[in-house]
């Protein structure tokens, strides 16, 4: 089923086996694809079910539901201070590639960004993009822009049992591949890395005060777009089975 084309679609969208198409993905499946009346793609819900589908008129008629296997066997939320400029489109899709849960971005007292409602709106169709080539049978979340201070509460609140790190170039921390040899047993990891210029002690005093253990991701100083890849790398190679 590889080389048919993936569309994401709303659960609503699915009516007793048919698919109500949007005008966007009629376009999309017609005229950019060149799809004919009867020809197969897959629809999937982002919530982790695909169905085999057959193109019919304006609709899709669903044929098969089918069974993927493309999820970690861990929940990852990805909490990253926003960097400058567009990096962050970067982040947000190759971390869906990569199998992140949930991507939170947060703006710490080195953020220069302030992002928009439109780039919320963004971002959020990059993951719906990124998961459609990646093959993921679920669409990552992407959080509204908080304070970390709010992350680092709400993390508290709703993920207190889990495995929490936070990312810091410069101190005698633990590698991170380390820590995650010791957690293997987690089904929820929460990972945070910083901005431009990194974390403020104070930031990291906050972290460690809610529960996140610092972690280094290797002796060099990467950047703001760089890190939070090399962290979900490292966790994908420690739980991939």
């Amino acid at each position: 089923m590889s080389q048919l084309q993936r569309i994401a679609i709303a659960p609503a969208q699915l009516q007793q086996e048919r698919i109500l198409l949007t005008p966007e993905q009629q376009h999309y499946l017609v005229r950019v694809l060149r799809l004919r009346e009867g020809d197969r793609f897959i629809a999937m819900d982002g919530l982790g079910k695909w169905w085999l589908t057959q193109l019919v008129g304006t609709q899709g008629q669903v044929l098969a539901p089918l069974q993927i296997q493309t999820e970690l066997p861990v929940s990852i939320t990805l909490m990253v201070a926003l960097p400058k400029g567009n990096g962050f489109d970067e982040i947000v899709r190759i971390s869906t590639e990569l199998g992140v849960t949930n991507i939170a971005p947060v703006l710490s007292d080195r953020t220069l960004l302030n992002p928009s409602p439109q780039k919320l709106e963004r971002w959020r169709r990059i993951a719906i993009e990124a998961a459609e080539q990646s093959e993921r049978a679920c669409v990552p979340t992407v959080l509204e822009p908080v304070t970390f201070s709010t992350g680092l509460s709400a993390t508290v609140t709703q993920l207190s049992s889990q495995q929490k790190y936070i990312c810091e170039a410069r101190g005698n921390y633990p590698h991170l591949r380390a820590c995650l040899d010791k957690d293997k047993e987690s089904k929820m990891v929460v990972i945070a890395t910083g901005p431009e210029g990194g974390w403020t002690p104070t930031e990291i005093e906050n972290a460690i005060a809610h529960g996140f253990q610092p972690a280094s991701l290797g002796r060099r100083v990467l950047r703001a777009v760089t890190a939070p890849i090399v962290a979900l790398s490292l966790i994908t190679a420690a739980y991939e089975v």
